[in-house]
């Protein structure tokens, strides 16, 4: 969502120039961070905005990001003295991914105003940093308390519901599904047709911005997930039960063009509940219990691998080692010591009080 946010930012500042004159609202699918900061950013161009989102609140996956947001040359990073740039965060991201220097370069290039931009537009906290996974620098911002894409997500989400009750800038259509996009005589795209949840089928017309998370949670026998990678969809999800590729099924029925569907990312830190250990559904555990010192470990209380390293590499650990068996699932520890969990106490209550961590007295 990261990644979406910047990139639907940027192209709302390029196409919106010569939009205007024939549009008077940009409609955004999609109500997680991605969505929201392209909202904003319409407004921000003058331009009325319309979200609409299938759910009965906004957030999406987005508030399930516990571990932080990260920016390379951010105010944060200065205070604490950090000697980042977006130079290295393309090197560190480069070594990471498939090799897409355009893609990389904005992320990267765009992280640090897109922090500040969350810090001073909407008073969220983000005064923390810390190293995580893949990172060679201190990069992943955070705040003192709730998970961060929590606190982001309500920022600017409460931000857009008080310009859509103070005026026509904006309006929100919730628990509204959009079902497919609408095309002129040269196959543009120029709106999109919605069923409310009383069943109403309306139209809204305008450019849109698809904003609808990627399709991890959709397990039926003809979703991308098994089209693409199914060798995975046996696997369980973090993600919630709305991301089934709705907005990238729509953009393909109008002539669109997908790429990399196949590049599905394997967490490696799912918490399993000891009492439904085969729920498809799991918790995420936060990166962040890593990287304040947690470490993980297999069956015979060993270490098996780096704990700071990609994701990928973490996973592939767990894989090629003996984990611990619950139902029909196999599990690793992860522990931290009291130093680690006190500098992060709000993650550690929050998955305490679910019954998906434990703390002893030694």
């Amino acid at each position: 969502s990261r990644l979406a946010a910047v990139w639907a930012a940027l192209q709302i500042r390029t196409v919106l120039p010569t939009l205007l004159p024939a549009m008077n609202q940009v409609i955004v699918v999609g109500g997680g961070l991605g969505g929201l900061s392209a909202a904003h950013t319409v407004m921000e161009h003058g331009v009325k905005v319309c979200v609409i989102d299938k759910n009965a609140f906004f957030g999406g996956n987005s508030t399930k990001a516990t571990s932080g947001i990260n920016g390379a040359l951010t105010k944060t990073q200065r205070a604490h003295k950090i000697q980042d740039s977006p130079e290295i965060f393309v090197e560190d991201t480069m070594r990471g991914g498939a090799s897409r220097p355009d893609l990389v370069s904005v992320l990267c290039n765009e992280s640090a105003p897109s922090v500040d931009w969350i810090i001073d537009k909407f008073g969220v906290d983000l005064s923390l940093v810390s190293r995580l996974g893949g990172h060679s620098m201190p990069r992943t911002h955070r705040g003192k308390e709730r998970f961060p894409g929590m606190t982001i997500t309500y920022g600017l989400m409460e931000k857009l519901e008080e310009i859509a009750e103070d005026s026509d800038k904006a309006r929100i259509l919730l628990k509204t599904k959009v079902t497919k996009l609408l095309t002129d005589r040269d196959g543009n795209v120029c709106g999109c047709e919605c069923v409310s949840s009383d069943g109403k089928v309306f139209q809204e017309h305008g450019p849109v911005v698809i904003a609808t998370g990627g399709f991890g949670a959709d397990f039926t026998s003809d979703s991308l997930l098994n089209k693409h990678r199914p060798d995975l969809a046996h696997l369980p999800t973090t993600n919630g039960d709305h991301c089934t590729g709705d907005g990238l099924k729509m953009t393909m029925a109008v002539g669109g063009d997908c790429v990399d569907l196949e590049w599905i990312q394997v967490h490696p830190t799912g918490l399993v509940h000891p009492e439904d250990p085969d729920a498809k559904v799991k918790f995420l555990a936060a990166e962040a219990l890593r990287g304040v010192g947690g470490v993980l470990l297999d069956i015979e209380g060993h270490r098996f691998c780096n704990e700071l390293g990609r994701r990928d590499y973490v996973t592939g650990m767990m894989w090629k080692n003996k984990g611990v068996t619950l139902g029909n699932t196999t599990g690793f520890f992860l522990c931290l010591n009291g130093k680690a969990s006190n500098e992060i106490t709000w993650h550690c209550k929050h998955y305490k009080g679910r019954g998906i961590m434990k703390s002893y007295a030694n």
